[in-house]
């Protein structure tokens, strides 16, 4: 599935009904779909070890979140959206969990593309995460 076959989620709303209608809807930065099927999963490049699954984020709020769920959403789509260079993009999936990741990141295998999240979704997503969080902000500042 190439990038121009995905159809292109345009707005942080469009990605907000993606999760509604698509439980356990993940997200992806990569070369997308075809790419991905055929380098094969991800790899812990520090231990030099492949991966059982390819390495996603979550996009369903978690049972204590109290924000609006649009505040989750865009927070986990900005949370590695500087992987988004090159030709890598951020697309949307489903997928069976098969373990965890060196940074606990969620491990999937059977992947299902959804939907791929454009610029101008991407965009909202930033200002909406730059508006409504402190970004960066720790225990100590």
């Amino acid at each position: 599935m190439t990038p121009g076959t995905l159809p292109v989620l345009d707005s942080l709303d469009d990605v907000l009904r993606a999760v509604r209608d698509h439980p356990g809807l993940l997200v992806r930065y990569s070369n997308g779909p075809d790419a991905d099927r055929r380098d094969g999963p991800s790899r812990d490049y520090e231990a030099g070890l492949s991966l059982p699954g390819w390495s996603v984020t979550t996009l369903d709020p978690e049972w204590w979140w109290s924000r609006p769920a649009a505040d989750w959403v865009a927070r986990r789509l900005c949370k590695y959206d500087e992987l988004g260079q090159d030709d890598r993009y951020p697309w949307l999936l489903t997928g069976r969990v098969v373990g965890e990741g060196p940074d606990h990141e969620p491990l999937v295998t059977d992947l299902v593309p959804i939907a791929r999240v454009g610029p101008r979704a991407l965009a909202e997503a930033r200002r909406r995460y730059e508006e409504r969080f402190d970004a960066g902000r720790g225990p100590a500042d």
